[in-house]
Order: C-alpha cells, then sequence, then structure tokens
C-alpha cells in the first residue's frame, strides 16, 4: 500500500491487532499515526483514536466472550466505570490544551511501560 491512505490503513491495523492481542493500547499506535500521517492535532487525534477504538474494541469483546474470557461478574462493575471515566475524560479533552494532553499522553505511556517491565 502506498501513500497517506495506505500507512492510515496500516496504522489502523496494528491499532486493531494491539488491542485484540492486549485487550487496549491501541490508542498508543493510533494517535502518533493520526498526528504524523493524518496530520491532526492532538486534540482531533485522540478523539479520532476513541472513535476508531471502539468497532475493535467491540469486536474484540465479542471474540473474547464467545471464548469465554469474560468473567461478567467483574466485567459490569468495570464496564460501568469505564462508561463513567469516559464521559468525564471526554469533558476534560475539549478544556485542556494539547500541550497538556500530548504531556499526560506521554507520562501514560511511560509509566505503562515502566510496570511491564518492572
Amino acid at each position: 500500500m502506498r501513500g497517506k491512505t495506505g500507512k492510515l490503513i496500516l496504522g489502523g491495523a496494528a491499532t486493531g491487532a494491539a488491542n485484540g492481542l492486549f485487550g487496549g493500547g491501541g490508542g498508543m499506535i493510533v494517535v502518533p499515526v493520526l498526528e504524523r500521517v493524518g496530520k491532526l492535532s492532538a486534540l482531533s487525534a485522540h478523539a479520532t483514536a476513541i472513535a476508531v477504538i471502539l468497532p475493535a474494541s467491540l469486536v474484540s469483546a465479542i471474540v473474547y466472550l464467545w471464548y469465554g474470557l469474560i468473567p461478567l461478574q467483574t466485567f459490569v462493575p468495570v464496564a460501568l466505570g469505564v462508561l463513567l471515566g469516559g464521559v468525564l475524560g471526554a469533558k476534560l479533552l475539549s478544556r485542556i490544551s494539547a500541550r497538556a494532553v500530548t504531556f499526560i499522553f506521554a507520562a501514560f505511556m511511560l509509566i505503562a511501560g515502566i510496570k511491564m517491565v518492572i
């Protein structure tokens, strides 16, 4: 695949694969792809990432449910918390600077990486 569209498709495929394999983390791939290849602002890249990760998460969840990998007694309260956090995060995104969003995102990526190694 060539050009911008091809790169976006490959970035999307990597995002979906990460999301399906790790149960999340696709945003760490798709946000930089959307900023660099898609030429989106940081705020638009983060908002778009949420929108494109939703279908990947739904597909992954269906597969996980199909194989019995989701304990429903844990899923329901966590899902409610995620929904609440998602609403709050989306409202916050429109109120903070792109620089702050980028810094917070990088900090979370760094912390997640360190926790994975330790």
